[in-house]
């Protein structure tokens, strides 16, 4: 993968750089002397690459600004989107930083472009080999002599002693890897690794710690023996919460109860006694965080604003639609390109380009025509097939083709106009409706005014199926709200799925700390494993009141949208929590049973309640295949209210319809 991208003026200042694996100054300094300044090439290279050790440098000029983009990968791979990807960065990083390169007047300016640099990384990854992982980052790492990596103080204090074997981390040695090799030949570990349990990036540190403890059994779950429990299948592993059980069975055994744990500070979990079940109830229902935080444990890195929201003159903290912003600088680059080139080649060119196709050009053109059924039938079964590869539910794809087909029938096409292009217009005008939403999606708008005129907390829902990423989602936005400066309470329902309690701990630990630079308030209310949930969220919603919190973000437990036992419940959870907005999450990869998950999720709070909106989730995961948003929106004409992007706080983003419309057409 690519090792190191940097953005270079002519006079050698860097404005921005990325850096995914240590790499030399020496190689970028090679380049710089040896083509740039004494213009050698190397043999076969024609001056589209060079390459230094086992490296290979790829670079384009943008020479109106005085600007270079370097980019450094290893040798051995082939990666065919590198002259793509440094294609798109110049012309995005220009469009963007042009006014302020060229007043700069030789300084240094700031150049905040990781985020735009990262969603080209992976739309070309995705391009070029379907789904892949983004890749930590290296940031903030001290460089010894020859490049070795060195620990980091996390106080940013000066880094140890390069030539001290002690001062490195190790890796765990891989399989077939000699471990007697010279340090210079082991792996550092980065600054940044992918992900804990709570789906946030952790740090090397609380690794390291891991790592450079005494040998002996990994952290991981305790082992427990297998003992009989005399039925097949045991207790059911779909079970959503405490008031979710069936009725004990006759002549049979009762069974077992869930087994309360406990972590100790190595991680690795074992059953608690009595004294220590996870019980708050007596405590007020809040956590006290501070028994639970390691004493050396690095505080989180403080986040940009910018990069992921602006600011509006009111003071309030909006989402930015990031691909939409790309995919328009870029598509405007292009057009300012294609434009140039047209006039060099002058009317002569473009007159004998016409010529030649002219014939072949107006045969597709069905001009003045009334369309029949029969007419688009053709056009309609590409559309189709084009719905159910970017993974729209084949029921949702079905009657949209329907609709469009009969709308355009005893329609008269235009003078020059084929049904192709009627069918893909009114296909899209088709899409954009259904996407459009209804109703106001302002939140922050209807938090204002039922604290005015209500005098009480507004209260937000989050349900769904298993493992789509409801506490992750819940954590952005509560982020989104602490960005405005509101006082926010977690109330922790999923009283049931082990570490759910401790997941939504280390969110409201983290979101505390980064809060506390912008102003806002987070508190976790939680009463431990096998309560009731619809009255631990009454409790929370009460309490919330009474200590004037503005806003009640509710995580529920996951529960499979076909089990009529485990649906039922939320028809009492919506009478008792009475919340505001009830969202449920969607996964982006989810295909066909989207609608149907859509539709028992709306039909489950009873006769006077249904959802409001949906969050779909992974939607970096999918590339333009986003077809799951007009399953859920047409089966139920619930809106979309937000998308996520990534794992981190900041990837939550808007629906931009328009973006949406795009790729579904793409």
């Amino acid at each position: 993968m690519l090792d190191l991208f940097e953005v270079i003026t002519t006079s050698g200042v860097v404005l921005w750089s990325k850096s995914y694996a240590p790499v030399k100054t020496s190689v970028i300094n090679s380049l710089i002397s040896d083509v740039f300044i004494e213009e050698r090439t190397q043999p076969g290279s024609e001056g589209k690459w060079f390459k230094k050790d086992s490296y290979t440098l790829k670079w384009t000029h943008a020479a109106d600004v005085g600007l270079i983009f370097v980019a450094v990968y290893q040798s051995l791979l082939q990666l065919t989107w590198i002259d793509e990807l440094l294609d798109k960065v110049k012309k995005l990083f220009v469009t963007l930083y042009e006014h302020e390169i060229k007043n700069s007047k030789g300084t240094k300016i700031q150049c905040p472009f990781d985020q735009y640099f990262d969603s080209i990384i992976r739309s070309l990854e995705r391009k070029a080999v379907g789904t892949v992982a983004s890749r930590p980052t290296l940031e903030n790492t001290n460089l010894g002599a020859g490049g070795k990596v060195l620990k980091t103080d996390p106080l940013n204090t000066e880094a140890k002693d390069a030539n001290r074997e002690e001062d490195w981390l190790e890796a765990p040695p891989m399989p077939g890897v000699n471990t007697n090799a010279s340090p210079k030949s082991r792996v550092p570990v980065t600054d940044k690794l992918p992900t804990d349990p709570t789906g946030i990036e952790i740090t090397s540190a609380s690794l390291a710690q891991t790592l450079l403890q005494p040998p002996g059994r990994r952290p991981g779950r305790a082992r427990r023996s297998r003992k009989s429990t005399g039925h097949s299948g045991g207790s059911s592993a779909h079970a959503s919460s405490g008031e979710e059980r069936s009725p004990a069975r006759v002549n049979s055994k009762p069974r077992r109860g869930k087994e309360m744990r406990v972590w100790a500070e190595d991680g690795i979990a074992g059953v608690a006694g009595e004294e220590q079940k996870l019980d708050y109830s007596g405590a007020g229902g809040i956590s006290t965080d501070e028994e639970h935080e390691e004493s050396m444990r690095p505080r989180a890195e403080a986040i940009d604003q910018s990069t992921w929201g602006t600011t509006t003159s009111q003071g309030d903290f909006l989402l930015k639609d990031l691909d939409y912003e790309i995919d328009d600088i870029l598509k405007k680059a292009n057009a300012k390109e294609t434009k140039e080139e047209a006039n060099k080649t002058g009317p002569s060119g473009l007159a004998s380009g016409l010529a030649a196709g002219a014939m072949g050009y107006f045969r597709n053109f069905v001009g003045g025509k009334t369309l029949t059924k029969e007419d688009t039938e053709k056009a309609i079964a590409g559309i189709m097939t084009h719905l159910l590869e970017k993974n729209v539910a084949r029921e949702a794809a079905v009657q949209i083709c329907e609709s469009v087909q009969t709308s355009l029938t005893g329609q008269k096409t235009g003078s020059f106009q084929s049904t192709e292009s009627l069918v893909r217009i009114a296909m899209e005008d088709a899409l954009r409706k259904i996407l459009t939403p209804t109703t106001s999606l302002d939140l922050l708008r209807e938090i204002g005014q039922v604290g005015e005129s209500e005098s009480r907390p507004y209260v937000i829902s989050i349900v769904g199926v298993n493992g789509v990423g409801k506490s992750t989602n819940l954590s952005k936005i509560c982020f989104f709200l602490l960005q405005n400066k509101l006082k926010v309470l977690i109330a922790a329902c999923d009283t049931f799925r082990s570490g759910a309690v401790e997941q939504l701990r280390v969110h409201a630990r983290n979101l505390k700390e980064l809060s506390e630079r912008e102003g806002g308030v987070v508190e976790l209310y939680e009463k431990g494993y096998g309560k009731d949930a619809a009255n631990i969220a009454k409790d929370a919603v009460a309490y919330a009141a009474g200590q004037q919190f503005d806003v009640v973000l509710i995580d529920t437990a996951g529960r499979r949208h076909n089990d009529q036992r485990l649906m039922s419940s939320l028809e009492k959870f919506a009478k008792f929590a009475n919340p505001d907005k009830i969202l449920m999450v969607g996964e982006a990869l989810v295909g066909s049973d989207s609608v149907q998950q859509a539709r028992n999720f709306n039909a489950a709070f009873g006769r006077d309640r249904k959802l409001d909106g949906f969050i779909i989730s992974k939607c970096d995961t999918v590339g333009d295949m986003v077809g799951t948003l007009i399953s859920m929106v047409f089966a139920t004409g619930i809106p979309v209210v937000f998308l996520g992007v990534g794992q981190n706080y900041t990837d939550l983003r808007t629906l931009n319809v328009k973006w949406a419309v795009g790729l579904l057409m793409s």
